[in-house]
């Protein structure tokens, strides 16, 4: 059953390839007028290029629906109100903003530069923030949208991404909030943390730093069971990112009136509920707590099953 959002507007950030623009097709699909947003930068966010918007409003043109493209930065609110300014100027309303424009600038911490770190702060977080801030303004007025931001995993943990997780984990508390803001006004705010072959995580940069991580707890054997990260990163050959958008559009329509405030995991045959985070355990002292007192009752409670996840490894010798 096509149609689900016949007469709705929506912007898709980063539609002009991989997860964006499987999502896109699908929002036309369902009957929705589509701003297809894209910069056209690289992996690292550099450069520009007008050609992969175009061609995906091509694309949805040719199948017989609406779109439109834009080529604005979501990485200042410039851009931000341009990209919804587009879709008001276009098609006269807006009802449907999709979150998913990003960049790698992967680097362990200690080598990491301000650059790599505000770049990619700018582009997932910053740029989610953007777009938001305006389209809220529209939402609110009309008292009802959807938006859908686009998080990872890796902000759960994952080596050599300090900047990118940081910026994933960010993301899910501005949904959470965002929800809490506009809820009242109809509004729907969730999250999805996708697994997909795209030309970022396909990228052999990324592949070397998943390798040089497992090598890394190892002291350099490379037979480190790999984390739930790298396990995602493992599969993504064997899955399309067209296979991310049926829930993303799903959270859109009015049968996901009562989701706000979540965040999933989605690839290929698996869409996950994440939990909130929760107390795993907790200590009470009358009076509060002294060194000692934690000393002593600490390690037998609160952290009895804990463990290291990246224990310390012996220097590594030359050879």
């Amino acid at each position: 059953m096509a149609g689900r959002l016949e007469g709705k507007v929506a912007i898709v950030t980063g539609a002009g390839r991989g997860i964006g623009r499987g999502e896109a097709l699908l929002l036309a699909e369902e009957g929705a007028k589509v701003v297809v947003n894209d910069l056209g930068g690289s992996e690292a966010g550099e450069g520009a290029d007008a050609r992969p918007a175009d061609e995906v409003v091509a694309e949805i043109v040719a199948a017989g629906g609406e779109a439109v493209a834009n080529y604005d930065s979501v990485a200042t609110m410039e851009g931000g109100e341009g990209i919804v300014q587009t879709a008001l100027d276009s098609f006269g309303r807006l009802d449907i903003l999709i979150n998913n424009a990003g960049i790698l600038r992967d680097r362990m911490v200690f080598n990491m530069t301000e650059a790599e770190w505000d770049s990619v702060i700018d582009v997932h977080l910053k740029g989610h923030f953007t777009t938001t801030k305006h389209a809220s303004l529209v939402f609110r007025q009309q008292r009802s949208g959807r938006i859908v931001n686009t998080s990872s995993e890796s902000g759960l943990g994952n080596m050599g991404q300090a900047n990118y997780a940081a910026a994933k984990e960010g993301i899910v508390g501005l949904t959470r909030t965002c929800a809490l803001d506009l809820g009242r006004y109809g509004v729907t705010v969730n999250a999805i943390r996708p697994r997909a072959g795209t030309r970022l995580t396909l990228s052999p940069e990324l592949r070397e730093a998943m390798q040089r991580a497992r090598a890394s707890r190892q002291g350099g054997d490379g037979d480190a069971s790999e984390t739930g990260a790298e396990q995602a990163v493992s599969q993504l050959d064997t899955l399309a990112p067209e296979m991310v958008a049926p829930l993303v559009v799903y959270l859109c329509t009015d049968s996901a009136a009562n989701v706000n405030g979540r965040d999933f995991v989605v690839g290929g045959d698996e869409v996950s509920l994440m939990t909130m985070p929760t107390k795993e355990a907790t200590i009470h002292r009358e009076g509060g707590w002294d060194l000692a007192s934690l000393e002593r009752v600490f390690p037998r409670v609160i952290g009895a099953n804990l463990t290291n996840p990246a224990p310390v490894q012996p220097p590594r010798t030359a050879s």
